[in-house]
């Protein structure tokens, strides 16, 4: 792979807030989260300079379109504008960033739009597990009754099996995000809860109570990624994009040779941190895809922060909290700031870019001196993985 060190900046992004969203379609979601990316770009961006359009979109919902690409050039007055639609499951505006930012590397455009957009809270909750179920293996789970909360689930068990890992475990990732989340603006759940609360809340999936699923939601984000010499011509703190990642396993959980690894992770990262010649003990704070409470404690292992089986113990020990060893999902993440899954990604990328510029919008969020962050974008229950690292 060719490396991109330093070959493309990202110089603005934007972000609706998550949520419950009635009043908005995606032509809203989408001009919303644009403008705040033109508007975040200091010393001034003009729409004719997008040359390229990749977006993110599962489709799920009530308002599935077969032409999303289109619809977004027309929406943000750029039409004629080729634009690219990218579908991943959750992954999918994660895999249009890292396309966005491997076409400016390697010189096809100077400057691309990434974006990603979803309503999912327009439909019943029996439609919207039928979105979220297809995902995943509709043959061998979807059509034999499993959801994706028992895919994690599934996980979940194994890993306390194999590990020792504990329910008190589990729930102080919900716990942490949701502290986190309580201070970030843009969150669908702006309230703090205790273990307790988790612990006692409704069960789901065995071990898997209703605290630690992230929510449904609606929404978009937004990133503008230029050529890595062009960027000071934008703004004197440009975020560089210096490595990334994808890779894929099988689509249904029970084939895997372990459940407890997500191995579509593991060779994101490891090509990531390949192409930016850096190590998970260089990464200063990380956005990982906390879907489930497992899927993080999982994601910790995946990606290195610490070693296989010891995610649970890592969390206890406060290590991913603002403030510790390398803090994980300041925004609150999926399970806090909420899960529109064709923008999640680019979500990520939003909170890194500003924890790098350190310019989150309440201070007690806000990572000290962070250098370089890390977003971890999951498909469906680990089919699909990708990984970008972004330096300040």
């Amino acid at each position: 792979m060719v490396k991109c060190m330093e070959k493309a900046a990202v110089i603005g992004v934007g972000q609706t807030r998550f949520g419950e969203l009635i009043n908005k379609g995606y032509r809203e979601l989408l001009l919303e989260a644009f403008n705040e990316a033109k508007n975040d770009v200091p010393k001034g961006f003009d729409a004719d300079e997008v040359q390229s359009i990749f977006i993110g979109n599962l489709g799920c919902g009530g308002s599935q379109l077969g032409n999303l690409s289109s619809l977004a050039a027309e929406s943000l007055g750029l039409i004629g504008v080729p634009a690219t639609r990218v579908e991943n499951a959750c992954a999918s505006s994660g895999y249009a960033f890292m396309l966005g930012a491997m076409a400016v590397s390697h010189g096809e455009y100077d400057c691309v739009l990434v974006c990603g957009v979803e309503k999912m809270r327009d439909v019943s909750g029996e439609k919207g597990r039928y979105w979220l179920g297809i995902s995943g293996d509709t043959e061998w789970e979807r059509l034999a009754g499993m959801t994706f909360p028992g895919n994690y689930a599934l996980i979940a068990s194994r890993h306390m099996y194999e590990y020792g890992t504990t329910r008190e475990q589990l729930a102080l990732v919900s716990v942490k995000n949701h502290k986190n989340g309580a201070s970030n603006p843009k969150a669908q759940f702006q309230r703090s809860i205790t273990l307790e609360a988790v612990l006692n809340s409704m069960m789901v999936a065995y071990p898997l109570t209703i605290f630690d699923c992230c929510p449904t939601s609606d929404g978009a984000s937004a990133a503008i990624i230029c050529r890595a010499d062009l960027a000071k011509r934008y703004t004197d703190t440009p975020v560089y994009v210096v490595g990334y990642g994808a890779g894929s396993d099988t689509l249904a959980v029970h084939t895997r040779k372990d459940p407890t690894t997500l191995s579509a992770s593991v060779k994101a990262a490891n090509k990531a941190f390949t192409m930016a010649n850096l190590e998970a003990k260089d990464i200063d704070v990380a956005e990982v895809h906390d879907c489930f409470t497992i899927a993080e404690i999982c994601a910790y292992e995946d990606i290195g922060f610490c070693k296989k089986g010891e995610g649970g113990k890592f969390v206890m020990e406060g290590h991913t909290q603002i403030g510790g060893k390398i803090p994980i999902n300041p925004s609150g993440g999926l399970k806090s700031k909420g899960h529109p899954i064709g923008a999640t990604g680019t979500g990520q990328i939003y909170e890194i870019v500003k924890q790098l510029r350190g310019d989150t919008e309440k201070r007690n969020r806000q990572v000290s001196n962070a250098e370089v962050g890390l977003t971890q974008n999951v498909g469906g229950s680990g089919a699909s993985a990708v990984v970008s690292i972004l330096r300040r």
